[in-house]
């Protein structure tokens, strides 16, 4: 196996993994309007308690909001989220939507985030402490700082360390979680990256990246014709705002019941592989700065804004590496130091006039051990960070001193490099992730909606 870059990527962004994910759903779905139960999802909601002139009612400093299953959500939890987001949507030069739109919008992200992390807990997914400290030290490595300089900085933002950890185990379980129940059964063809490619070539110009925003109007599961009428008017007021001149951005803030509305409803750059097919069929006919038309899918109404554009269709020369190694991993069974040493028996071993080939086939832990430890022509990008800057920094010929990443401790020996023209390869390869990453979005979106839906949701105030 090759040391992919399969560890830190969504390591870097709080709650990466989620919001991904997210980004066309109808979680949030509008409490304004009256919705029909469905038999997968259990709320109870208060009954007000009648106000009289001489009851006061104490503030408390922290209360019970709402009981998802079993586990608790308080006021203390929706505010740490609120100022979390808040800084974001001040960063981004968003306007926040009235206070209590956006902690109906928190409060669902918490309960879907509460009733996935459940699941995931009830059916095996475990994160134990020495991963974590592994992460932390790769996070910090990857920013260049030291552990106490990372400290140092999360203090300024006012994250305590604690909560830090606990965020990243979250996010680690939360990826366990989506590689086993949906990535491990996507499929994509060849038939499929062909015919994508196909469609490209016939397309003046080649291939193109959007930048989108998008609103959501969600609609509940089963809705009834009124239900329906009332949210495309909902859909259609927007739409309506929009086209008398307001901001996109503020108005997905206050408007939008998508997971990503508190950003103002921006996507990241995508190709049309990358879109729902609804999305995709609107934006080929937009032009920059553009709204579309009111689009309808089962998750609601939809409306959206061309950002900007630009083409994917530039020649890509890389400079390859064609590289093996050696590798000792770290495991339940095989600590730390037994793997290190390991590695530094391997490496005595090729300095005392062994080849790197024949160490590896014999001392190797890894699918490659049987070619001699070949990895074939690198990428940049194909391999994790840390050992992708030990390979860099060597010569052809040159074998490393031990490095550690994720995977364990590896010996490292560059043969040869070349210039290498990658665009038809690239481009393919790109097809084949970006359909892959569409699927898997749509799949998993799917899996987050049938999992908040199974949740028993008890609100504990009248104020929620």
């Amino acid at each position: 196996m090759k040391p992919y870059r399969t560890f830190l990527s969504y390591l870097l962004v709080a709650s990466a993994a989620l919001t991904s994910a997210l980004l066309f759903d109808g979680l949030a779905v509008a409490q304004t309007e009256p919705t029909q139960a469905t038999p997968a999802s259990t709320e109870q909601k208060p009954t007000p308690a009648p106000k009289t002139p001489s009851a006061t009612k104490p503030e408390m400093l922290d209360r019970l909001v709402l009981i998802v299953n079993d586990e608790a959500i308080t006021q203390y939890d929706i505010d740490t989220q609120k100022n979390t987001i808040l800084k974001r949507m001040k960063a981004a030069n968003v306007t926040p939507p009235p206070d209590s739109e956006l902690e109906h919008q928190i409060i669902e992200r918490l309960i879907t985030e509460k009733a996935v992390m459940q699941y995931a807990k009830e059916t095996g997914v475990r994160v134990d402490d020495t991963m974590i400290d592994r992460a932390i030290n790769s996070v910090a490595q990857e920013n260049k700082m030291t552990l106490d300089e990372l400290k140092a900085e999360l203090a300024k933002e006012n994250i305590p360390f604690p909560f830090y950890r606990e965020e990243l185990r979250r996010q680690i379980s939360m990826q366990r979680l989506r590689d086993r129940e949906v990535d491990s059964h996507i499929v994509v063809t060849d038939a499929e990256v062909d015919a994508y490619l196909k469609l490209i070539e016939t397309q003046a110009g080649g291939e193109n990246e959007y930048l989108i925003s998008h609103i959501l109007v969600s609609l509940p599961g089963q809705a009834t014709p009124d239900v329906i009428e009332t949210r495309h008017a909902r859909a259609e007021d927007i739409l309506k705002k929009l086209r008398d001149g307001a901001d996109f951005a503020q108005t997905a803030a206050a408007m939008s019941d998508a997971s990503d509305a508190l950003a103002g409803g921006m996507l990241d750059w995508r190709t049309l592989a990358r879109l729902p097919t609804l999305f995709a069929d609107a934006v080929r006919t937009m032009k920059k700065d553009q709204v579309s038309d009111i689009l309808r899918s089962p998750a609601g109404f939809h409306i959206l804004k061309l950002n900007d554009s630009r083409s994917r269709n530039e020649p890509k020369v890389v400079e390859q590496t064609h590289a093996r190694h050696i590798l000792a991993r770290v495991s339940e069974t095989t600590s730390e130091d037994d793997a290190r040493q390991k590695i530094e028996r391997a490496q005595q071993r090729i300095e005392d006039g062994e080849s790197f080939e024949t160490v590896a086939r014999l001392m190797s832990e890894d699918a490659s051990s049987s070619r001699g430890g070949d990895l074939g022509w690198l990428n940049p990008g194909d391999t994790v960070p840390d050992f992708e800057r030990a390979m860099k920094a060597l010569q052809p010929g040159k074998v490393s001193v031990p490095i550690r990443t994720p995977f364990g401790w590896h010996l490292i020996e560059v043969i040869e490099r070349r210039q290498q023209d990658i665009t038809k390869e690239n481009q393919h390869e790109q097809a084949r992730q970006a359909l892959r990453q569409r699927k898997s979005d749509e799949a998993f979106e799917d899996f987050l909606m049938q999992t908040r839906d199974r949740a028993y949701v008890e609100y504990k105030t009248s104020e929620k």
